[in-house]
């Protein structure tokens, strides 16, 4: 039964849609096609002017624009940013690919992160018109707080994404920059701008869980309430295996963040988007309601393995399932 939703029906600002592109956005994406290739530009341009939905991102800063709190916090992440990175040193550092990964652990154990994985990056997840010519990416998980991402889609939320993805960039940058100081070279991406790189694909090579259907990541322990960024380097890291929790067959049956949408972007189905069959928010429905809302992030906090405690008890109890069945 589809629950009630207290955002619907959803009615969007005129002055906003009159600022949409001809090309639709889910085109961009490359849904329905059925032939793969590379992933285009499609929102957090660098260089809004660079995209066909630049007006919107440009609107989206005015929104925003409108909260007191959101310009010193947008300013804080610019400092970090802007911060520069370490000369690499001459000599490299050697260590054998299993210890040079055993050495992240240590930004885990000071907080800096909560989640670090390895992967060899895949031509299909560079952006048109970049090139990755390293053989690793780090990929870095850095933790909501659920209080404040509970509260969406009201300002709170938004404040605790922009919070966070200034964490994810203190935590590129000093990873960056440690390998810098090791003499390798090291480039840090952070969102939400995108980058080079496709930063979710990585992500679930490497181990930090399966895709949702609300189009973001669930991983047991911190559900799908966290914030990605990564480090581009030739350090021979030791890759970290992807991982099956199971929960791509729990999001065919639950409806919890398809009910909760606003604007009914997520879909009971997987689409095809570039040759592969997956699942897939509706640019075009997703956007106007992000925008008026600081970037919504209603079903992240209404997926039932973003709630505290929820994930690894959600993760047991299937791990038992697929243990039973494959006795039978």
């Amino acid at each position: 039964m589809t629950r009630s939703n207290p955002h619907r029906p959803f009615t969007p600002d005129p002055e906003q849609i009159a600022l949409f592109p001809p090309e639709s956005g889910n085109a961009i994406n490359g849904l329905g096609e059925q032939r793969p290739r590379r992933p285009r530009m499609v929102y957090w341009a660098p260089d809004p002017d660079s995209i066909p939905h630049g007006p919107l991102q440009r609107y989206f800063y005015a929104q925003s624009a409108k909260e007191p709190d959101f310009a010193p916090a947008r300013a804080a992440r610019q400092e970090i940013l802007d911060a520069p990175l370490p000369a690499i040193a001459s000599e490299r550092a050697t260590r054998s690919p299993e210890d040079w990964t055993a050495a992240l652990e240590r930004f885990r154990a000071e907080g800096l992160c909560e989640m670090t994985g390895v992967a060899e990056p895949d031509p299909a997840w560079v952006f048109e018109g970049f090139e990755v010519t390293q053989s690793r990416v780090i990929m870095l998980g850095v933790r909501h707080d659920y209080e404040q991402i509970a509260t969406a889609p009201e300002p709170p939320a938004g404040l605790e994404v922009l919070n966070q993805y200034a964490r994810a960039a203190l935590a590129a940058k000093t990873v960056a920059g440690w390998l810098r100081e090791q003499g390798w070279e090291a480039e840090p991406l952070t969102g939400p701008m995108t980058g080079a790189l496709a930063m979710i694909p990585a992500a679930i090579a490497c181990g930090f869980g399966e895709l949702g259907k609300h189009g973001s990541i669930i991983n047991p322990e911190l559900g799908a309430s966290f914030r990605l960024s990564a480090v581009l380097t030739d350090a021979p890291f030791a890759p970290t295996p992807a991982r099956d929790f199971g929960i791509d067959a729990f999001c065919m049956s639950c409806r919890i963040c398809e009910d909760a949408c606003p604007p009914e972007a997520l879909s009971p189905e997987k689409r095809t988007v570039r040759g592969t069959t997956k699942w897939y928010v509706d640019f075009d429905r997703c956007l106007p309601f992000f925008n008026q809302t600081h970037g919504c992030a209603i079903c992240i906090a209404q997926c039932p393995w973003s709630r505290p405690g929820v994930g690894l008890n959600l993760a047991a109890k299937l791990a038992r399932k697929r243990e039973r069945d494959a006795a039978e």
